[in-house]
């Protein structure tokens, strides 16, 4: 399958453009970007890639692409890549304003492409196969999921501290896609967000009830001291309590799964459980979430 990437940021570099030229299965066939100076440089460190300064001309040209830019760039070309029939890689959030995100999922439906949208932990191996166990167990109780980052801290130096978008939107819309896609395909859907309240700085608390009857509680935040970062995802029902193991995989073997998943449906025509409707009710939620936030 020849696959185009859209984008050329720290994340397309670091993640993106690594998985797509490692997979055995998908052929990087180009690279287009915003910026044409960014999209060569990105080029030619992978090989002296085909550079595209027209986004259709690439849609035209593959079979899939896949996207490294912030939702709000991210969904419009999404909607139109679908149309042009291209099967999706996207990353979470799939968007952060509702139509958008309702018009990609509308665009892959009519076009009857493939979607898969990348949220990592659910393409690590021992995560995954945690999450599964969990989902096919019942008399779930209650959870709580915990993600604390340091990437706004004083201190931070990551590449993504300067992201406009993030700055935006905070933890809410950067991590907490990662602790729902965690929750939701264990816990069932969620009936009500009955709670959003501010902490310190971007923190964000939610209490959630899904349709199973269980509750859960959700703490985000991007400005977390880094002594005290990390994730967790804690449940509790009949069968004890137990706990997200974690994992040392980085993004670059999880994209490659990624891809084995859009292969997997693209040749299959069965949808992904991280398709753009998943990452579209995602949104949904925390869309509600946002709306509801008070303190």
């Amino acid at each position: 399958m020849r696959i185009g990437l859209l984008g050329t940021g720290p994340w397309a570099e670091m993640a993106y453009a690594p998985a797509l030229s490692a997979h055995k299965e998908l052929d990087l066939a180009g690279v287009w970007g915003r910026r044409p100076e960014a999209a060569k440089e990105l080029a030619d460190r992978h090989g002296g890639l085909p550079v595209y300064e027209d986004v259709d001309a690439l849609f035209a040209d593959v079979d899939a692409v896949a996207v490294a830019l912030p939702p709000s760039v991210q969904a419009p070309l999404a909607a139109r890549a679908a149309r042009a029939g291209c099967h999706l890689l996207l990353d979470k959030p799939l968007a952060t304003d509702l139509e958008q995100g309702r018009a990609v999922v509308a665009a892959v439906q009519e076009a009857g492409v493939a979607s898969v949208v990348f949220f990592t932990a659910r393409f690590q191996l021992a995560i995954e196969a945690w999450i599964a166990e969990q989902a096919a167990g019942e008399g779930w109780f209650t959870a709580r999921a915990e993600w604390f980052g340091s990437l706004f801290d004083d201190g931070s130096d990551s590449p993504f501290a300067a992201s406009p978008w993030r700055r935006e939107k905070g933890a809410l819309w950067d991590v907490g896609p990662h602790a729902l896609s965690v929750l939701l395909p264990v816990l069932g859907d969620v009936d009500n967000v009955a709670a959003a309240v501010r902490g310190p700085k971007d923190t964000v608390h939610l209490v959630l009830r899904h349709t199973c009857g269980a509750s859960s509680t959700v703490t985000l935040s991007l400005t977390t001291p880094p002594a005290a970062s990390g994730a967790t995802v804690e449940l509790r029902g009949r069968a004890g309590t137990t706990v997200l193991p974690t994992s040392d995989e980085g993004a670059v073997p999880a994209l490659v799964r990624a891809g084995d998943a859009l292969l997997a449906a693209a040749r299959g025509g069965h949808p992904h459980a991280c398709d753009a409707a998943f990452a579209l009710r995602v949104t949904e939620l925390l869309a509600t979430a946002e709306g509801r936030l008070t303190g």
